[in-house]
């Protein structure tokens, strides 16, 4: 509604519902600094031209109404513009940290000079993230070297990957097409080259395209492996010697820890119990697991964490989608039929809001 105030060409791209938002924003502290300013020079062009130096205007001290009701007016007026703009803006930024629960769930490395992204299936992209629109995507950012900063203008998206930490953002685009993806901390040589685009496609195209990808395990898969390679079953599994804590079903519990306090098994508790296992120890237990920092990659990380959230069981995208019976994709290898067309698909041109299906713009 805000946006019909600012012509088209003043507007930039806009594709997801969190930029419908920040745009709200933006224009609404435009408008309110707009107001503010104009009243401010209206009253000091009408006090300097009523009271120039030779006018007849009344001068003398001003009445009680104005220096005491107006005053506490002015000033509280003041304080409610602040802590409106203060909630309406927070409101927003807080949502970025609470994504729905049937999100999409992305994980995202960045890396000297690179973007690395898996998804629940276990497809791999490097400087692509594919994404169905309409759908939520929770991005889970970490970094392997140093800060970078995920950036997309169109989404009004930026949230920092940081090494040896997790952050998360998500978002849910309102459109197809291309988008930029950049990093915006500068991370190095090759910092303006670390560059990627984001291909928002329709939910059955999308499907068509995972479809075409490499069968690869999802990070639940590849984190029982390694959780089995790394020697972590044998202390948590059922039935072991040592005497460690059981991993099965701890995801999102709240759990005690030595000296009375409790912490919430997340990415991050996760994360730090395996890079520093004597930071956060368990009631009960000893402080007997080595440190695996050095020794696991962010991505084998990533995909221990998968694996202790979501067991060994398969997340099937393809039907989280709800696509109609005459939306169904063939099967990786067979040829689409004829009344299909659209299945040829192939990827957009690197064009801000380029098509996401079909042949490629020129």
């Amino acid at each position: 509604m805000l946006d019909a105030l600012i012509p088209a060409f003043l507007r930039p791209e806009s594709a997801s519902v969190q930029a419908a938002k920040v745009d709200a924003i933006f224009i609404g502290l435009l408008l309110i600094s707009s107001a503010i300013v104009l009243l401010v020079v209206g009253l000091v062009a009408t006090f300097a031209i009523r009271y120039r130096r030779g006018s007849s205007a009344k001068r003398g001290e001003m009445p009680t109404i104005v220096s005491r009701e107006f005053e506490v007016g002015w000033t509280a007026a003041t304080l409610f513009i602040f802590v409106f703009i203060f909630w309406w803006a927070a409101s927003v930024e807080i949502g970025a940290f609470s994504p729905p629960k049937d999100a999409i769930e992305i994980h995202v490395v960045g890396k000297q000079w690179m973007w690395k992204t898996q998804g629940p299936s276990g497809t791999r992209e490097i400087n692509e993230l594919h994404v169905p629109v309409g759908a939520p995507v929770r991005l889970l950012l970490t970094s392997q070297d140093v800060i970078h900063s995920f950036y997309v203008p169109a989404f009004r998206l930026k949230r920092d990957a940081l090494p040896y930490q997790q952050t998360e953002t998500w978002f849910q685009a309102t459109k197809t097409g291309t988008y930029h993806l950049l990093c915006t901390e500068y991370c190095g040589t090759d910092h303006s080259r670390m560059v990627g685009r984001i291909i928002v496609m329709e939910p059955q195209d999308y499907a068509q395209w995972l479809t075409r990808q490499p069968e690869r395990d999802g990070l639940a898969e590849l984190g029982e492996r390694l959780f089995s390679e790394r020697g972590c079953s044998g202390c948590h599994n059922a039935g072991s010697k040592v005497h460690a804590p059981s991993l099965a079903g701890i995801w999102g519990q709240s759990v005690p820890l030595e000296g009375g306090r409790t912490a919430t098994v997340d990415e991050a508790y996760v994360r730090d119990s395996i890079l520093q296992p004597e930071r956060d120890v368990v009631a009960g237990y000893e402080p007997i697991m080595p440190s695996y920092e050095g020794k696991l990659s962010d991505g084998e990380i990533q995909a221990l964490t998968a694996y202790i959230r979501h067991g060994t069981d398969r997340f099937d995208l393809i039907g989280s989608l709800n696509l109609a019976p005459a939306q169904n994709i063939c099967a990786p290898g067979q040829t689409p039929p004829e009344s299909a067309p659209n299945q040829s698909l192939r990827s957009p041109a690197m064009v801000p809001g380029a098509p996401a299906s079909g042949d490629t713009p020129p």
